[in-house]
């Protein structure tokens, strides 16, 4: 079984047992969180979309928080003596799936 979710303002699809890499939550180190803004669920019978999700969820384990590798910006005008360099590095957090509840069957 698979879902589609949305946390952070970006859409995954994940699996149970999978780790993925989020924007950065509010939770400790080996807590459980749980995602309730779920968008489809698929399996062998086919998918389900709109009011058939209902309650549906997906619980996953807080593994870590880190950094992502630096992002360079380079600004540059030529024959202007103009350059400007910056770097970013994003937050995450890394999550394990655990579980995918459909919710209420109707």
């Amino acid at each position: 079984m698979y879902a589609v979710m949305v946390t952070g303002g970006k859409q995954y699809r994940v699996m149970e047992g999978e780790t993925l890499r989020v924007e950065l939550l509010p939770a400790e180190v080996g807590n459980e969180v749980t995602f309730g803004d779920v968008l489809m669920l698929g399996d062998a019978d086919g998918i389900k979309v709109g009011d058939a999700l209902k309650g549906a969820t997906v619980t996953a384990k807080v593994v870590g928080h880190g950094r992502a590798d630096k992002v360079r910006i380079i600004k540059f005008r030529r024959r202007k003596h103009h350059k400007k360099q910056m770097g970013h590095r994003q937050h995450y957090t890394e999550i394990q799936v655990t579980g995918i509840a459909a919710g209420d069957k109707k």
